[in-house]
């Protein structure tokens, strides 16, 4: 029996953070990779729509709730549907920063992996952006969804989606929307310790109701966001918040890891 023991995995909380100079290169050179990809994928209009009604096709033959019966909802309301609108156009970037911001400060043992999955997850929406342009429910016709951000507003696309020089309208598959607001949630979740943790989960939920009822995206569109999340976490696994408070106060007695015996049973 070999008994070496074997060194063990540095906390999370030990960890340095990385240079601040550098990740803001970093985290901007990927924003401009990001928006420069987006548009690269513009342009293909018919596929996109061809690809928006076998979507359509898709979502009812699975059973899916048709997205117009959470636009009704929104729809009772103007106050509502605009909030729904602002939430679309606002939280998005400036809640992804703020979290990123807020492990780079508070907990640089999860920003790294935190950093890496969402750079991964929108690389490969990048790809399937280019490989699948996707028309939006509210350019269908077939699906008779009204565009909340032109009616109501504030929109954050041209009403002629060919001269929109801002975004590419046709990357609707997969929302990165969702998949950037569920890797929020998750990473709060798993570098935190409060019991109220999993209430991160209703910046998703909502998100989802948002995208879905303002017609800017499918079901589809973030279920295939979370397929893709879940496989990026897999092969980039994010650290587990160990420490509790009472761990982390000057003096108190934290219980040391036991040495992995290495081969042990051999």
């Amino acid at each position: 029996m070999d008994c070496r023991t074997a060194p063990a995995r540095e906390p999370a909380a030990a960890i340095p953070r990385p240079p601040l100079v550098r990740e803001l290169l970093l985290v901007a050179g990927l924003f401009l990779v990001y928006k420069f990809g987006r548009l690269l994928a513009g342009g293909h209009t018919t596929e996109a729509f061809r690809n928006a009604h076998d979507v359509w096709g898709w979502e009812r033959a699975l059973g899916l709730p048709d997205e117009g019966s959470v636009q009704s909802v929104l729809l009772h309301d103007d106050t509502l549907v605009h909030i729904a609108n602002v939430y679309y156009a606002t939280v998005h970037f400036p809640a992804t920063a703020a979290f990123l911001v807020w492990l780079y400060l508070r907990r640089p043992g999860h920003y790294t992996g935190a950093r890496r999955a969402l750079a991964a997850l929108t690389a490969t929406a990048l790809l399937l952006h280019l490989a699948f342009p996707l028309a939006p429910p509210r350019m269908l016709d077939g699906a008779h969804l009204l565009d909340t951000g032109q009616v109501y507003g504030p929109t954050v696309y041209s009403a002629t989606p060919a001269t929109d020089s801002l975004a590419n309208q046709f990357a609707a598959m997969p929302s990165l929307h969702f998949g950037w607001a569920l890797m929020v949630a998750v990473g709060l979740i798993a570098a935190t310790r409060s019991p109220l943790r999993w209430l991160w989960l209703l910046h998703p939920l909502v998100t989802l109701v948002v995208i879905v009822g303002t017609a800017n995206h499918y079901w589809l569109d973030a279920i295939v966001a979370g397929a893709l999340l879940a496989v990026v976490l897999a092969v980039i696994r994010l650290p587990q918040r160990t420490a509790t408070t009472a761990e982390r106060r000057p003096g108190a007695l934290v219980p040391a890891e036991e040495p992995v015996l290495v081969g042990a049973g051999r």
